[in-house]
């Protein structure tokens, strides 16, 4: 069997992809023995499409899965996608716009049936592209958090928390999207800076006897005003305590308070107080018993209480009552002022605090077993450093609002009697009433925040609240790998739930991936126009480069900078497997199905310390898998394939082919056992290309109850005793270093790739390298095209006509060509040095230049300084050749 020249990755990726769901390779089964791992994908929201912060986390998690399952882990995996309530409701309804339709016009049970067929439409689609990453989910168990065993879950756990007083009904002020028209947790809100105004106003006295002077940002809501408050430890008002005031344009008394929540310093230290229309406003009112004026509706506009004002919406409110205060002398001043307003996170719309009825969830006793979950190591953060996060936001928690005005979702399951008005909490629809016996009970139109389900997902996936066998042996789940944006949304309130309802922490370790940012480090956003799409990456590069790419570039705590030469870089990488795979199967055509082992005995030098080098990378992979050192897996694995065994062992063995009998023997055995190996470590990053080799290569592998496919075969152990002493790892140290050395001289020196040079080595006596000479010689004679290698005294007269290089335990020299004129070697190489000077001269004349910065985009100082440090690593390696041409005898 042979290879194609080329490999065709998209083919390979449909391939490969249905036979390994065909064969049931990621199916989980509670009743197989083995340590468990499982892992719950955060589920994706139904509108979703794929993108680079997907493809990231679905990436790492299927790496480590993938390594588990080959590791003989009991292996879960579990998908699924969130009902997103705001986002799917909000794409529905656009939906019926185009048709010159709204919700209301349907009706609440039509909309949502056509939800669900937008759903069935299109819900599929983000699912659809995780497969096409390579995600080796349990697809089977897929699931959806409004789907039937879910919404049980959801019912029970809502009834278990109101029958232990932990939700409960209150009208509060809450976060209101006039837009979504429906409540927003704290988190939900998104707080931006905005460049407005500060509002002087002037509030008479009631007996005219003069006016205090309020600063806002808010004049609109002045028409709902209870109350003027100072500080009351502010001098300059404790003489105004307790009189009162006429609100402007309402006509209103209200009076001036006293309250140690006022800051002094902002305006002119006497606020206007809002209790129904801001959130600090709120709480002052409650301390002193201030009315509640709402004068805005849910749609954001202005209600009857607002008087003259109303059916205005809030600008044009705004606009009005400024001309009018204007217009009765009562504004001081206008100055800009820029504070934080807070929007929807799903539409952008500026938020209006709202008194609204609602449920809420106590939240603090969950939260305190949650903060000592983590505190005690039952669940740990990595990078560590994002625990303080979690518990800067635990530990200064505020009741959790979880009622949504919303049609899509799962509905409250409170149902009130219409005659009696008798509340019941109950997990499905009573029969009747429990006090008067009446039929006629009303559901709560209500439904849940979608986080209260999400906040579920790890053991209501599981089957809860029965007692599966599921549940039994995958939860707690292992490991959670999230972004650090839903470390409050999801994170925290997963751990609060989970230990609620089933005493232990929903997963052992919690992976924060970092943020992917474009190749000049910056967010990636619609505004900006750099945000890439991951299905094209996968088109242009291949789904295995994508992975790889990430994999590599995903250091703990730092952020992901992505570019176009990192995935080229990748792909290459793909290719180089390729070809190398070609080379030895080319090779053991004619050998014996399969290929025996040799003895350690019968290796060769080179043999043996390619398998050394196998067993460190083997042992390293393991270890950064096992901390979630993404980077440093790849990485290793990248180093061992394209430089050891491609660069160093490939070109060592073909002398070995070449000779026949035991040399080629051994050489066939090392050449399919590092292979095979590479594979398999490689398989976890790179799904595709390696099961496409590995299936070529597979006769030829000799093990007992060898798998059929490479996605479930065993992952590498190091072998039991060091194939390589410590003296003869040296030995290859030395010799890669010196052919490193001769290449660079034979490029100096013009050589073609062809043409033999002549070569010699001098030893320091100190570091012992002289004595292991002769067995590297060979190879380093071969790597280096070499006729000769000779060993010379280093303290004697150098080799005529040649170049060198020193190295820390002695010193190499290369012999020129004959006809190789070293004066003008030298003067190009410092006519070259000087143009390089020249370019670096100009760029730091530009660089230090503050205007010529300032005018200049980021973008571009970005390229410049990328090019700026290739200017000086030219201009690092001119001098080094310099140097070398120095010390030749010319």
């Amino acid at each position: 069997m042979e290879l194609a020249k080329t490999f065709d990755s998209k083919s390979a990726e449909e391939k490969w992809f249905r036979q390994w769901i065909d064969l049931g390779y990621f199916k989980a089964d509670p009743s197989r023995d083995g340590k468990v791992f499982s892992i719950v994908i955060p589920p994706p929201n139904v509108t979703g499409q794929l993108h680079l912060g997907h493809a990231l986390n679905v990436t790492l998690q299927d790496i480590i899965v993938r390594a588990r399952r080959m590791q003989g882990y009991n292996t879960l995996w579990v998908p699924g996608t969130d009902h997103a309530g705001i986002a799917t409701q909000n794409a529905v309804e656009k939906d019926l716009a185009r048709e010159g339709k709204t919700r209301h016009q349907l009706g609440r049970e039509k909309f949502v049936e056509r939800v669900w067929q937008w759903k069935e439409t299109y819900g599929g689609r983000i699912l659809h592209q995780l497969r096409r990453l390579g995600a080796s989910c349990d697809w089977s168990r897929e699931r959806f958090t409004l789907d039937p065993g879910l919404s049980r879950a959801v019912n029970e756990v809502f009834v278990r928390l109101y029958r232990e007083n932990l939700i409960y009904k209150d009208r509060k002020l809450i976060n209101w999207c006039p837009r979504c028209e429906t409540a927003l947790s704290d988190l939900e809100v998104e707080h931006k800076e905005t460049r407005g105004n500060l509002y002087y106003i002037r509030y008479p006295f009631a007996d005219r006897s003069g006016a205090i002077t309020v600063a806002t940002t808010r004049p609109e809501t002045m028409l709902g005003d209870t109350a003027v408050a100072v500080n009351p430890e502010d001098a300059r008002f404790s003489s105004v305590v307790g009189r009162k005031l006429i609100l402007p344009l309402a006509g209103r008394e209200i009076p001036v308070i006293a309250d140690a929540a006022v800051d002094r310093e902002f305006g002119t230290g006497a606020v206007k107080i809002t209790p129904a229309h801001d959130f600090n406003d709120f709480e002052i009112g409650r301390r002193h018993g201030l009315e509640q004026v709402s004068v805005m509706d849910t749609r954001g506009m202005m209600n009857e209480a607002a008087g003259a004002y109303r059916g205005m919406d809030r600008d044009a409110c705004r606009k009005k009552v400024v001309a009018d205060l204007e217009a009765q002398g009562l504004l001081e001043k206008i100055e800009p002022h820029t504070h934080a307003v807070g929007t929807c996170s799903r539409c952008d719309t500026v938020v209006e605090p709202m008194l609204s009825e609602q449920w809420f969830v106590r939240i603090k006793p969950l939260a305190e077993k949650a903060i000592a979950a983590v505190r005690e190591g039952r669940t740990r953060f990595v990078p560590e450093f994002w625990e303080n996060t979690y518990f800067n936001w635990m530990e200064n928690i505020h009741d959790w609002c979880i009622s949504r005005q919303l049609w899509w979702g799962h509905r409250i399951p409170a149902f009130r009697c219409a005659r009696c008005n008798h509340l019941m909490v109950a997990p499905t629809r009573p029969e009747r009433c429990e006090q008067c016996s009446g039929a006629d009970l009303i559901q709560d139109d209500d439904v849940l925040d979608t986080w209260f389900s999400s906040a579920l997902w790890p053991f209501s996936t599981l089957g809860w609240p029965d007692q599966t066998a599921e549940l039994a042996r995958y939860y707690p789940t292992s490991l959670l790998i999230t972004g650090f944006d839903i470390i409050f949304f999801w994170v925290a309130r997963m751990m609060m739930m989970g230990l609620w309802f089933t005493g232990e922490v929903p997963f052992r370790d919690v992976y924060i991936t970092p943020l992917v940012r474009d190749k000049y480090g910056k967010k990636m956003t619609k505004s900006r126009g750099n945000v890439v799409d991951p299905l094209d990456l996968m088109d242009r590069y291949g789904t295995d480069a994508l992975r790889l790419t990430l994999a590599q570039l995903s250091v703990q705590g730092r952020d992901v900078i992505l570019s176009d030469d990192r995935l080229a870089a990748s792909r290459a990488f793909a290719n180089k497997i390729w070809n190398a795979a070609r080379f030895v199967l080319m090779n053991l055509e004619g050998a014996e199905v399969p290929i025996k082992p040799v003895e350690t005995a019968a290796l060769s030098l080179a043999d043996r310390w390619i398998l050394g080098r196998l067993d460190n990378a083997t042992r390293e992979i393991a270890r950064a898998i096992d901390e979630y050192e993404f980077n440093v897996a790849s990485m290793v694995v990248y180093q061992f394939a394209w430089h050891e065994f491609c660069d160093w062992y490939i070109e060592l063995s073909k002398d070995e082919l070449k000779a026949g009998g035991e040399a080629q023997a051994a050489a066939r055995y090392v050449l399919v056992r590092c292979l095979d190996r590479m594979l398999r470590l490689l398989h976890p990053f790179m799904p595709f290309v390696t099961e496409e080799i590995w299936q070529t290569l597979r006769p030829y592998i000799d093990e007992p109850g060898l798998a059929q496919h490479l996605v479930v075969a065993k992952f590498p152990e190091p072998s039991a005793g060091a194939p390589l002493g410590e003296e003869e790892s040296l030995a290859m140290d030395r010799c890669i270093e010196a052919t490193v050395a001769i290449n660079r001289l034979r490029a100096l020196l013009g050589f073609h790739p062809g043409q033999r040079a002549r070569g010699f080595v001098g030893f320091l006596p100190e570091a012992g390298a002289e004595a292991t000479f002769a067995r590297w010689q060979p190879y380093a004679m071969a790597l280096g095209k070499l006729e000769s290698f000779q060993r010379v005294e280093l303290n004697g007269n150098p080799p005529a006509r040649s170049a060198s290089d020193v190295l820390k335990w002695g010193q190499v020299w290369v012999e020129a060509p004959e006809g190789f004129d070293f004066d003008k070697a030298r003067q190009e190489l410092a006519k070259r040095r000087a143009e390089v000077q020249k370019h670096i001269e100009q760029h730091e004349a530009r660089w230090n230049n503050p205007e010529f910065r300032a005018k200049v985009p980021q973008e571009k100082q970005d390229e410049m300084h990328e090019r700026f440090l290739g200017l000086t690593a030219q201009r690092e390696m001119l001098d080094a050749q310099l140097q070398q041409l120095e010390r030749s005898d010319a």
